[in-house]
């Protein structure tokens, strides 16, 4: 055989912490709150919807870009809730927010390139911006300022070759919904040293507590240099569906078209019937569906700081909460291991998304019903009182 890229020889191999060590185990008992999977079934409209297109024959080769009656749907939605000034030719459905992500940096970062990450990250990031031959840098964001966007932090990671600075909102794992402040000073960077920015929002409808999102593209002279990703994984509790969309300047859309068109051609034409369904439904099914996120929350975040040892953040957005669990003396990794073992709870390590989430573990509301988080908390209390006695 012949020897392999060096796009495949030099990428990080993909790590699914966790979820791995757990499938492993072979044990029945798990419950999981690794995965950022919601735990709710799609709703019925958005099935209907495409089981109708499938039975109407909706089933051969379409636009390559999505079909035009659905982006024009989202450029409503996107012009009304989000406050871009886009239309139907500033967007393309893509296989998931995953998708939208590979395309953007395929298309705009080149061998010996640099892409900023803000850490705590997203690890899957970290392998497509290697595939492209470009470089990941961190930016260390700090556990006791909250994790709020650091220009400084940023700034001191520039260098003639960075290109790109990816940005999650509301963010994966921490929860956090950046403020308008936060995210004018990372477009004050973007814009004074000519970066793109790749915007990460799937789960900009999960917020709390009068938490507002606010889309990066918005603000004054970032148009024209933000990558806009969304997906209808965890609004609407459409995972499996593989099925998103991405907003860029027009200017762009043919370069990200060259990446989509070879590798997927498009995305299968009668589920974009379903994201049709779901961005044009009844906007009390979303709600329904975030007030189930709201009370699993609730009942998470108080739990979790009554154990000794633990405390926890109160998350704006997202399905996660971001519990500091330095106080038990465990390291995040081996806190997550010894919960698995012990318990049989599943929960990522902070340090999977970086050195500064260590002391911190990723727990996952959205995955599991009211009846596990109960067991789930009952049985983490039970670990960490035994680490006490332990101890004594």
């Amino acid at each position: 055989m012949k020897q392999l890229a060096k796009r495949i020889t030099q990428t990080s191999p993909k790590s699914f912490g966790m979820f791995q060590k757990a499938f492993e185990t072979g044990r029945d008992d798990l419950i999981h709150m690794e995965l950022g999977m919601p735990s709710a079934d799609t709703p019925e409209h958005i099935k209907e919807a495409t089981i109708s297109a499938l039975r109407a024959g909706k089933v051969h080769y379409s636009d390559l870009a999505g079909l035009g009656h659905v982006r024009q749907a989202l450029a409503e939605k996107l012009v009304t809730k989000n406050k871009m000034d886009v239309d139907a030719d500033n967007i393309i459905v893509t296989n998931g927010l995953t998708h939208g992500s590979y395309a953007t940096i395929m298309a705009f970062l080149d061998e010996g390139d640099e892409a900023i990450l803000l850490e705590p990250y997203y690890p899957q990031h970290i392998g497509k911006i290697e595939l492209a031959g470009a470089v990941p840098v961190i930016a260390k964001l700090d556990a006791a300022n909250d994790f709020r966007i650091d220009p400084a932090a940023i700034e001191a990671k520039l260098t003639p070759r960075t290109k790109m600075i990816v940005l999650i909102n509301p963010c994966n794992p921490t929860g956090r919904v950046y403020s308008r402040e936060e995210l004018q000073s990372l477009a004050d960077i973007a814009i004074k040293h000519d970066l793109i920015v790749m915007s990460d929002e799937v789960y900009e409808d999960i917020l709390f507590d009068g938490a507002k999102h606010i889309s990066i593209a918005t603000l004054d002279g970032m148009a024209e240099r933000t990558i806009t990703l969304f997906a209808f994984t965890k609004s609407y509790a459409m995972d499996g569906w593989r099925l998103g969309y991405l907003v860029a300047p027009k200017v762009a859309i043919g370069a990200l078209m060259k990446i989509t068109t070879n590798d997927v051609t498009h995305v299968n034409t009668f589920i974009q019937e379903g994201a049709l369904a779901a961005v044009t439904g009844d906007p009390a099914i979303l709600a329904e569906l975030i007030a189930e996120d709201f009370e699993k929350r609730q009942m998470v975040v108080s739990r979790l700081n009554q154990i000794p040892g633990i405390t926890c953040a109160w998350p704006e957005g997202t399905i996660y909460a971001f519990p500091d669990i330095s106080g038990t003396g465990l390291k995040a990794q081996e806190f997550a291991e010894r919960l698995l073992e012990d318990t049989g709870v599943v929960v990522e390590a902070g340090s999977f998304y970086g050195e500064c989430g260590e002391g911190h573990v990723r727990v996952c509301f959205g995955s599991v019903s009211l009846e596990q988080i109960d067991t789930a908390m009952k049985r983490i209390q039970s670990m960490v009182s035994n680490l006490v006695k332990a101890d004594a």
